[in-house]
């Protein structure tokens, strides 16, 4: 309905903010610098008995891997700082992402295999998405201090211990690379199923519909 006075439309309402936005296009970002650096730093000095795709990996060589690997880093800490800080001091994370219940998130996860997954109210998530963000907030963690205890194995020895020694920490430096990799992939194949959600991330909210008159 349009503003009898002026004939507009009404402002519709915002779905996410623009820090929720700047740091989600951030963190894609050096998510996606970090993974394909990580490969070529992987490849290597194998942890396991295979090696990534060369065409899929990024610096050329190990020193260049590192430069962009330690690069992107930064920009990933830096910026998770700041979506935490605003999450917890705004309520974003109160009101987005808790509460959740495994029974609620596997009755979500049936609703979305069978089709019957509602999307209406994209301010709102379901227990599904409350989940993987929470899961890709853990994963992001559990990367940043499994490559700390990598990157610095001396300095860092208790941290290093915690993973049960310097091999123990790469296996789960890269175990944690796949299960957040696994994690963006199931929500990247959401926003091709919902592709409203890819608008409402780039401008904070969907286009106001004039009704027919």
């Amino acid at each position: 309905m349009s503003d009898s006075r002026t004939g507009r439309l009404p402002a519709a309402p915002t779905i996410h903010g623009r820090i929720v936005r700047l740091t989600h296009w951030v963190n894609a970002l050096a998510f996606l610098i970090l993974l394909l650096s990580g490969w070529k730093i992987y490849n290597a000095s194998p942890v396991f008995a295979f090696r990534l795709p060369n065409e899929l990996t990024l610096g050329g060589w190990l020193g260049g891997a590192l430069l962009w690997h330690f690069a992107a880093m930064w920009l990933l800490a830096l910026n998770g700082l700041l979506y935490l800080g605003h999450s917890f001091l705004s309520g974003h994370f109160r009101r987005k992402l808790w509460p959740v219940s495994p029974a609620a998130v596997w009755a979500d996860i049936r609703a979305a295999l069978s089709g019957r997954l509602a999307h209406d109210d994209l301010s709102v998530y379901n227990a599904a998405q409350r989940a993987a963000y929470i899961a890709l907030i853990l994963g992001i963690v559990l990367l940043a201090l499994s490559g700390l205890a990598i990157w610095k194995p001396v300095q860092l020895a208790p941290l290093v211990q915690l993973f049960g020694g310097f091999d123990t920490a790469r296996v789960v430096h890269f175990v944690a690379m796949a299960l957040t990799l696994a994690v963006t992939a199931v929500h990247v194949l959401m926003v091709v199923l919902v592709p409203r959600t890819l608008l409402a991330m780039l401008i904070g909210r969907l286009p106001t519909v004039r009704s027919p008159q």
